[in-house]
This record gives C-alpha cells, structure tokens and sequence, in this order.
C-alpha cells in the first residue's frame, strides 16, 4: 500500500515498472527529485493547486490528484496566484461548464506572464471532447498538460513528464477497460469519504455527454471496494458514500455478477462503519431487492436520490428514461411503503425540447404526489454533441425562465412543508464543519442528509452527535445539545 511505502527507497534510475500501481510509485519518487531540486533553488517547497469543477466523482478524482502531489512533495494552496501549478478538473455536463474554463484560462494567462515557472494542468471530462482539445491546442498552447478520465490514474507519471518539459503534453485515452486504485488520496474531510465502486454510463440520457466523456460502465469488484472501505475507516472514516453514474446497475458486467443490493449487504458488515450513503440511483434500475435492503439495514442512510427529470412520459421518451410517468409514481410509493421514514431528493430538467405547457403540468403533479425533501432544478441546457441539441421545437428562453420559477416556488413549498416534520426531535448529527457564518455553531448532517446547525467547537467535527431540532428553517434545523 502506498502509505507504507518509503518514496526515497524506490530506486528511479532503474526502469519503470509495467504493472499499476506500481508504476506510478515509480514517478512519485521522481517527482519527489524535481521538488527536492526546486526547494533547494527556490527555498520553498513547491505549491499546487487543484481546482475540482464538477460533480461527487470529480470530486473523487481531486482528491487522487492532491493526495500523488502531496506525496510527490507539493504544499497544497487553495489560491491560484500563489501555486506554482495550477490543475483544474473539469466537468463538461452544461455548455457553460466549458465557458467557464476558458475564462479561468485567459486569467491564468496573465498569471503566468507574471510567473513564466507556471505549470497549468487541465483533465476531466471536458478533455474528452475533440473539439476541446483541438482548441486547446490551437489557442491556449501555455497549458502544459491535458489528460481525460479514462488515464487520470497515470497522473503522476504524466507530471514527471511535465516536469521537464516547457512543451504542451496531450494525453487522451477514448476509452479503457483498466481501473487502478490504491494511489494516494488527499481527503477533504477525515471521517467520510466517497468510494467508487464503478466508472462509466451505458445510458445514454439523450440531454447528456456523460456517457461520451466517461466510457461504459466498468464496476470495481467487491473485495477491492470493501478493502479500500476497511483502510478507510481504520483511518477514522465513520461515513462512506458509494458512488457511480448508476450505482444501481453496479456489478452487471463482472466475472461474477454482484447486484448492488448485495453489495451494501457487504458493506453494511464492516465493523466501525457507521453510516452508508450513495448516489446516483437511476429509476429504472432500481430493484425490489434494493428497497428491502435499504428498509432492512441498520447503517445505510435514509435518503435516496432518484433523479425525475421530467414528469410527462411523453418527455420522458424523448429523453431516453425508459420509465414512464406511472412507473416512477409506482416506485416511489413502493419505497415510502418500505421505508416511511425515508428522504426522497430529484433532478428536474425544465424546458426540454418539445415541452408543451401540459407536459409541464404533468412534472408539477409528480412533485406534489412525491413531495420531495428538496430537489435540484436545472433549465434546459443544449449541449453540442448529445441528440437532443438537434432536436427540432426548442422552447423559447422567455417561457422556460417563467416555468422555472413556478417549479422552484413549488419545490421550496412543499421541502418547507416535509422537513419541517422533524421539529422538536431528537436526531443523531454527524458533525462536519464549523459554521462559515458564525464560528460558534457546527454545521452537521441528519442521514437524510437535511442539515442541522447547533453551538460546538471543532473538537465535535467528526463525532456522531444527539441533536434537538428545535427550529426548522425550510433546508435546515437550528438544533440544540441533548
């Protein structure tokens, strides 16, 4: 294991090994030489900055990027101007995910005017679009290093190689069936941590380039995932979120074909674990036997996140869901059958194409029948290279924006209404921060995920805790110690 490892014992002047993740230790401690060299001219340690612009898998992925630069010796900085190498990992989901990347580039530009020692570094899953690339290569050749998702685990070895170059370093795999883990992890927080137990989606939402960017499913098998969860919580984790495009179709494409339900089971049996989370959960994968082990299990949290998206089957169809209207109602009153006490949260999208104002009608009744604890509410994005850009009857800004908000008014009603239900309770609190606003509270989480702000101090953060919830303010409590 990496952490076991002593970097200054690994002879580099040999040839790298082939096997992963062996390699990778390889180039970790020849970047440990290049640093040693820059703080011996320099009288500093290098520092890096990693700058996570997408979802819980990016965020995953940043922490793999901090933990081989710390190891590799960088000193992490969260500010730009003050990094001596600068790595945003990028999310490539809305047009203006792109957008922004660019405009963050024209500033680093100036920066490195400045700082000619720069090094900039792009991955993630906008670097998985030719076109990107072709324009990074054209336009932006002061980026040292771009990378994709499907070779993010070489980065250490992408880095030597940056390290001695002044010339742009390309690096895109379009796809991969490797998945290499045991690299070192910089996690944000000391006790949870997100695991991956699959990469890629075999979807094909037609709004969506996830698919296209991230590959087909590829699920890790059991006995490595629960390893990684066993380390994990000997190093002080008590919550653990499982995460993939579709955690509900984990385990199809094994040797030996493990359904996720089963999976959870595994996990559930690890001793010191405290609490299970996961996401995302697509409603057409989620199975019986999932809903009986989630009603039946004693650490995984009550809340699911099942994605909506739009409640006109009609929609539905056109963006490639298969599931229907009724179908998803069914489901939904299934699991509040099986586990009464669970939080139900969704994505919607407003403004498909071709949304009529009954098609909207039928996503306003999906709401008030499942009235969801909270849910994410997106307008409509087109977004070059997914079937739906080309779609004919694009709905016009004007009607979108004015259904958005009869949407988001409705949302917020009824998460005012449901979460209020818990008042005057007692609930356990996982303690995760201290308040931004006021350093005096704590900021911590029920396992349906609502969150409670309570007096603390840091020494709480970490620790299961007996809250009252005494006041709810529609998207949180403000609690008091038992």
């Amino acid at each position: 294991m990496y952490n076991e490892i002593d970097w200054d014992m690994i002879d580099y002047n040999q040839e790298a090994p082939t096997e992963e993740p062996a390699r990778q230790y390889y180039y970790i401690a020849k970047c440990r030489e290049w640093t040693r060299k820059f703080e011996r001219e320099n009288g500093r340690l290098p520092r890096s900055c990693v700058v996570n612009m997408g979802c819980q898998m990016n965020a995953r992925d940043s922490e793999k990027l901090e933990g081989i630069l710390e190891q590799a010796g960088y000193e992490k900085t969260d500010r730009e101007e003050c990094a001596d190498f600068v790595i945003y990992n990028t999310c490539t989901v809305r047009e203006n995910a792109n957008q922004r990347v660019y405009g963050r580039l024209g500033y680093l530009h100036s920066l490195k005017k400045k700082k000619p020692h720069l090094k900039i570094a792009l991955c993630g899953c906008m670097m998985q679009e030719k076109q990107v690339v072709e324009k990074l290569k054209k336009s932006y050749r002061f980026v040292n290093l771009v990378f994709g998702t499907h070779n993010i685990f070489r980065f250490a070895e992408l880095l030597n190689r940056m390290q001695s170059s002044d010339r742009m370093l390309v690096d895109i795999w379009e796809d991969t069936d490797q998945i290499v883990e045991n690299l070192p992890v910089e996690r944000k927080y000391s006790f949870k941590s997100g695991v991956n137990i699959m990469f890629g989606c075999n979807n094909f939402c037609s709004y969506c380039i996830v698919p296209y960017v991230r590959g087909r499913e590829k699920s890790r098998k059991p006995k490595e995932i629960l390893e990684e969860i066993r380390r994990l919580v000997s190093d002080g984790v008590v919550e653990v979120m499982l995460l993939g495009q579709n955690v509900n179709s984990y385990g199809k494409n094994l040797d030996e074909p493990v359904t996720f339900a089963r999976l959870l089971q595994m996990v559930e049996q690890i001793e010191g674990l405290k609490r299970i989370r996961f996401m995302t959960s697509h409603p057409k994968d989620l199975s019986d036997e999932l809903i009986r082990t989630m009603a039946s299990g004693k650490k995984i949290c009550r809340h699911i996140h099942l994605p909506l998206q739009s409640g006109s089957s009609r929609i539905l169809k056109a963006m490639n869901r298969r599931y229907t209207k009724e179908q998803y109602l069914a489901l939904t009153e299934k699991i509040r059958r099986a586990i009464p006490d669970i939080s139900i949260t969704t994505d919607i999208i407003v403004g498909f194409p071709g949304e009529t104002e009954e098609d909207f009608e039928e996503t306003l009744d999906v709401v008030r029948q499942v009235r969801y604890d909270s849910a994410f509410t997106f307008i409509y994005s087109k977004r070059t290279g997914t079937p739906a850009a080309a779609m004919e009857n694009q709905v016009p800004e004007d009607l979108v924006k004015r259904r958005f908000d009869r949407l988001l008014s409705l949302v917020q009603e009824i998460s005012r209404e449901v979460s209020s239900r818990y008042t005057g309770q007692v609930k356990e609190v996982l303690a995760e921060e201290v308040n931004s606003q006021d350093a005096s509270l704590i900021t911590g989480r029920m396992d349906n995920n609502l969150l409670v702000h309570f007096p603390g101090t840091a020494a709480d953060i970490g620790r299961l805790l007996p809250i009252r919830l005494d006041t709810c303010k529609g998207f949180y409590y403000m609690g008091s110690r038992v």
